[in-house]
């Protein structure tokens, strides 16, 4: 019996309430600590109802703040705990300012997986620490499902483990198209796998 990997990005964050800031806080711990939109609760709580995500066995998510928001709603449903693991958390950007970042910085990373700035990860260093993580949940729980809520470019860079992805283009697998590569709350990823943990479909779930 094969085993389920739901990989789902994180619901609508509260950047879109926020007006004036005023802080000496780093981007990665304002990047950490976001909490979810009242959109983005109301939008998980609906999302993670759905049929796919009926009998869950296990919940994983970052230790981000929008993440475990979105991840309890998948948990209360199958009335399971949230498991957290900060290998599940996203990219971190290395600077400490959004104004330091390069314009093609996104762009480039997809391009070059060891490319990365300051204490910040590479695509390389990120997709490492995402199947690192994974391997270990699958070999535990073979034949069990399991959603994994976690980050779009943590997502994208595990993926192109398997897939090929471009940045703001099409992700294929097994030269099929999967996704658009247009990112929206809530995206998930369907992984199988089988008994030998090989991967052997993706699917993108449509909300």
């Amino acid at each position: 019996m094969g085993t389920t990997i739901y990989l789902i990005r994180h619901s609508e964050p509260f950047k879109v309430h926020r007006g004036s800031v005023r802080t000496n806080e780093t981007i990665l711990l304002e990047n950490e600590k976001s909490p979810l939109s009242i959109q983005g609760e109301k939008m998980a709580e609906v999302f993670a109802t759905i049929e796919e995500f009926k009998n869950l066995n296990l919940v994983y998510s970052s230790n981000y703040v929008r993440a475990m928001s979105t991840a309890k709603y998948f948990a209360s449903i199958n009335e399971l705990k949230v498991n957290i693991d900060d290998r599940f958390n996203e990219r971190i950007h290395g600077v400490n300012s959004w104004g330091e970042l390069p314009n093609n910085f996104e762009s480039k990373q997809f391009e070059d997986e060891n490319y990365k700035l300051g204490f910040g990860e590479s695509q390389k260093e990120v997709q490492n620490r995402m199947y690192e993580v994974l391997c270990e949940i699958i070999n535990q729980n073979q034949g069990k499902r399991i959603a994994i809520v976690t980050h779009s470019t943590a997502m994208a860079f595990l993926l192109k483990k398997w897939c090929k992805v471009y940045y703001n283009k099409e992700y294929t697998f097994r030269n099929k198209i999967l996704f658009d590569g247009k990112w929206k709350y809530l995206e998930t990823f369907k992984l199988t796998f089988d008994e030998n943990n090989d991967l052997i479909c993706v699917e993108n779930i449509k909300q």
